[in-house]
Protein backbone atom coordinates (compact mmCIF):
# COMPACT_ATOMS: atom_id res chain seq x y z
CA UNK A 1 0.00 0.00 0.00
CA UNK A 2 2.82 2.39 1.34
CA UNK A 3 4.09 1.93 -2.55
CA UNK A 4 1.27 2.42 -4.27
CA UNK A 5 1.20 5.75 -2.30
CA UNK A 6 4.93 6.62 -3.53
CA UNK A 7 3.97 5.89 -6.78
CA UNK A 8 1.15 8.38 -6.79
CA UNK A 9 3.16 11.05 -5.34
CA UNK A 10 5.85 10.43 -8.14
CA UNK A 11 2.92 10.58 -10.56
CA UNK A 12 1.88 13.87 -9.32
CA UNK A 13 5.22 15.64 -8.82
CA UNK A 14 6.11 14.29 -12.93
CA UNK A 15 3.04 15.46 -14.08
CA UNK A 16 3.71 19.10 -11.95
CA UNK A 17 7.18 19.18 -12.82
CA UNK A 18 6.78 18.65 -16.78
CA UNK A 19 3.58 20.96 -17.26
CA UNK A 20 4.46 23.65 -19.87
CA UNK A 21 3.60 26.91 -18.64
CA UNK A 22 4.31 28.83 -21.91
CA UNK A 23 1.54 30.11 -22.89
CA UNK A 24 0.78 32.94 -25.67
CA UNK A 25 -1.99 35.69 -25.48
CA UNK A 26 -3.56 33.78 -28.52
CA UNK A 27 -4.32 30.72 -26.63
CA UNK A 28 -7.15 30.19 -24.66
CA UNK A 29 -7.11 29.40 -21.36
CA UNK A 30 -8.03 26.30 -19.83
CA UNK A 31 -9.20 25.36 -17.04
CA UNK A 32 -7.48 22.53 -15.14
CA UNK A 33 -9.04 19.50 -14.34
CA UNK A 34 -8.56 18.21 -10.58
CA UNK A 35 -6.01 15.67 -10.26
CA UNK A 36 -7.22 11.89 -9.93
CA UNK A 37 -7.36 11.40 -6.55
CA UNK A 38 -8.00 8.04 -4.39
CA UNK A 39 -11.32 10.16 -3.70
CA UNK A 40 -12.72 10.65 -7.00
CA UNK A 41 -10.87 7.34 -9.12
CA UNK A 42 -13.84 5.54 -8.93
CA UNK A 43 -16.88 8.32 -8.59
CA UNK A 44 -19.18 7.56 -11.40
CA UNK A 45 -20.60 10.66 -12.75
CA UNK A 46 -25.00 10.40 -13.02
CA UNK A 47 -26.31 10.62 -16.60
CA UNK A 48 -29.85 9.35 -16.48
CA UNK A 49 -31.90 7.22 -13.44
CA UNK A 50 -30.66 3.56 -14.01
CA UNK A 51 -33.10 2.13 -12.08
CA UNK A 52 -37.06 1.44 -13.68
CA UNK A 53 -39.74 3.54 -12.44
CA UNK A 54 -41.26 1.86 -9.45
CA UNK A 55 -44.86 2.35 -11.07
CA UNK A 56 -45.26 0.42 -14.38
CA UNK A 57 -45.90 2.26 -17.53
CA UNK A 58 -49.71 2.64 -18.45
CA UNK A 59 -50.39 1.80 -21.85
CA UNK A 60 -50.77 5.01 -23.83
CA UNK A 61 -54.44 5.30 -25.67
CA UNK A 62 -57.82 6.37 -23.82
CA UNK A 63 -59.27 5.69 -20.65
CA UNK A 64 -61.82 3.46 -19.25
CA UNK A 65 -62.75 1.88 -15.92
CA UNK A 66 -63.10 -1.22 -14.00
CA UNK A 67 -65.49 -2.74 -11.68
CA UNK A 68 -64.34 -5.58 -9.38
CA UNK A 69 -67.36 -8.02 -7.75
CA UNK A 70 -65.53 -7.27 -4.38
CA UNK A 71 -61.86 -5.86 -3.77
CA UNK A 72 -61.15 -7.93 -0.53
CA UNK A 73 -60.91 -11.48 0.03
CA UNK A 74 -60.89 -13.32 3.41
CA UNK A 75 -59.94 -17.15 3.26
CA UNK A 76 -60.61 -17.83 6.32
CA UNK A 77 -57.86 -20.18 8.15
CA UNK A 78 -55.38 -22.47 6.52
CA UNK A 79 -52.72 -24.59 7.78
CA UNK A 80 -48.71 -23.69 6.64
CA UNK A 81 -48.07 -24.87 3.73
CA UNK A 82 -51.69 -24.50 1.84
CA UNK A 83 -52.57 -22.60 -1.02
CA UNK A 84 -55.59 -20.37 -1.63
CA UNK A 85 -56.42 -19.47 -4.84
CA UNK A 86 -59.24 -16.99 -5.27
CA UNK A 87 -60.20 -15.55 -8.99
CA UNK A 88 -61.52 -11.77 -8.72
CA UNK A 89 -64.45 -11.15 -11.24
CA UNK A 90 -64.12 -7.54 -13.12
CA UNK A 91 -66.23 -6.00 -15.52
CA UNK A 92 -64.42 -2.99 -18.35
CA UNK A 93 -67.43 -0.11 -17.44
CA UNK A 94 -65.85 1.87 -19.75
CA UNK A 95 -66.37 2.75 -23.29
CA UNK A 96 -62.78 1.93 -24.63
CA UNK A 97 -60.92 -1.59 -24.23
CA UNK A 98 -59.14 -1.82 -20.69
CA UNK A 99 -55.81 -3.10 -21.39
CA UNK A 100 -53.75 -4.60 -17.71
CA UNK A 101 -50.39 -3.61 -18.25
CA UNK A 102 -49.20 -5.54 -14.54
CA UNK A 103 -50.59 -7.19 -12.00
CA UNK A 104 -48.17 -7.32 -8.83
CA UNK A 105 -48.13 -8.78 -5.22
CA UNK A 106 -47.14 -7.09 -2.13
CA UNK A 107 -44.61 -10.26 -1.67
CA UNK A 108 -43.45 -13.25 -3.30
CA UNK A 109 -45.86 -15.54 -1.94
CA UNK A 110 -49.01 -13.31 -3.84
CA UNK A 111 -48.67 -14.28 -7.57
CA UNK A 112 -51.22 -12.59 -9.77
CA UNK A 113 -52.26 -14.14 -12.74
CA UNK A 114 -54.27 -11.60 -15.47
CA UNK A 115 -55.56 -11.28 -18.68
CA UNK A 116 -52.95 -10.12 -21.52
CA UNK A 117 -55.69 -9.13 -24.36
CA UNK A 118 -57.63 -5.84 -24.01
CA UNK A 119 -61.30 -6.55 -22.54
CA UNK A 120 -63.80 -5.37 -24.88
CA UNK A 121 -66.06 -2.43 -22.89
CA UNK A 122 -68.58 -4.15 -20.50
CA UNK A 123 -66.78 -7.61 -21.01
CA UNK A 124 -65.60 -9.36 -17.90
CA UNK A 125 -62.79 -11.39 -16.95
CA UNK A 126 -60.67 -12.81 -13.78
CA UNK A 127 -57.70 -11.96 -12.15
CA UNK A 128 -56.79 -14.86 -10.24
CA UNK A 129 -54.32 -15.03 -6.88
CA UNK A 130 -52.86 -17.51 -5.06
CA UNK A 131 -51.57 -16.94 -1.65
CA UNK A 132 -48.76 -19.53 -0.68
CA UNK A 133 -48.46 -19.92 2.87
CA UNK A 134 -45.36 -21.42 3.60
CA UNK A 135 -43.33 -20.16 6.48
CA UNK A 136 -46.54 -18.01 7.24
CA UNK A 137 -48.26 -19.92 9.79
CA UNK A 138 -47.74 -18.99 13.92
CA UNK A 139 -49.36 -21.09 16.46
CA UNK A 140 -53.03 -20.37 16.80
CA UNK A 141 -53.51 -18.81 13.42
CA UNK A 142 -51.23 -15.82 12.10
CA UNK A 143 -52.59 -12.93 10.82
CA UNK A 144 -51.80 -12.22 6.69
CA UNK A 145 -53.05 -9.72 4.37
CA UNK A 146 -51.33 -9.37 0.92
CA UNK A 147 -52.13 -6.64 -1.49
CA UNK A 148 -52.33 -7.30 -5.26
CA UNK A 149 -51.64 -3.59 -7.00
CA UNK A 150 -53.25 -3.86 -10.26
CA UNK A 151 -51.86 -0.91 -13.42
CA UNK A 152 -54.00 -0.41 -15.76
CA UNK A 153 -55.30 2.75 -18.53
CA UNK A 154 -57.87 3.47 -15.42
CA UNK A 155 -57.86 6.83 -13.20
CA UNK A 156 -56.75 6.33 -10.86
CA UNK A 157 -53.95 3.84 -12.70
CA UNK A 158 -53.88 1.44 -10.05
CA UNK A 159 -56.37 -0.66 -8.07
CA UNK A 160 -55.93 -2.40 -5.00
CA UNK A 161 -56.80 -5.61 -4.22
CA UNK A 162 -56.49 -7.70 -0.99
CA UNK A 163 -56.07 -11.40 0.00
CA UNK A 164 -56.47 -11.78 3.90
CA UNK A 165 -57.13 -14.47 6.61
CA UNK A 166 -55.03 -16.52 9.30
CA UNK A 167 -52.55 -19.00 8.90
CA UNK A 168 -52.36 -21.82 11.51
CA UNK A 169 -48.85 -23.78 12.31
CA UNK A 170 -48.81 -26.91 14.24
CA UNK A 171 -47.48 -27.11 17.45
CA UNK A 172 -44.21 -28.90 17.77
CA UNK A 173 -43.02 -30.83 20.55
CA UNK A 174 -40.41 -28.75 22.46
CA UNK A 175 -36.84 -30.72 23.12
CA UNK A 176 -38.22 -34.03 21.88
CA UNK A 177 -35.24 -36.07 21.81
CA UNK A 178 -34.79 -37.45 17.99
Amino acid sequence: MKKLGFLFALAMVAMVACKNDATTAEEPQLTATPPTTAANVNTPVPTANPLPDSEPAVPAGPITTISFDEMEYDFGMVMEGEKVVHEYSFTNTGDEPLIISNAKGSCGCTVPDWPREPIAPGESNVIKVQFDSKNKGKVGGGLQSKRVTITANTDPVNTYLTIKGKVDKKEEAANTPS
